[in-house]
């Protein structure tokens, strides 16, 4: 099962959740962040229904696969 961790840092001026290396929208406090991290992982643990998806490979193969709707990250987040 795959982990996302959501971080509560400084950024732009204010403070952000950070994930994988990517930051979100930038918010005016340190609780109001961490109020949108934890909406964030929430939502990140609601199953959805199975899609199939498809998609290019770096050498021009298409692949398609099932993607299990109830295959959800555990989540976390850290100040």
């Amino acid at each position: 099962m795959a982990h996302v961790t959501y971080r509560i840092v400084e950024h732009d001026g204010g403070w952000a959740y950070q994930s994988g290396g990517t930051y979100s929208e930038t918010f005016a406090t340190h609780e109001a962040a961490k109020a949108a991290a934890v909406r964030a992982a929430r939502e990140q643990k609601v199953p959805d229904e199975n899609a199939a998806i498809e998609y290019e490979t770096s050498d021009g193969r298409w692949v398609t696969e099932s993607a299990d709707g109830h295959d959800r990250p555990a989540t976390d987040v850290e100040d």
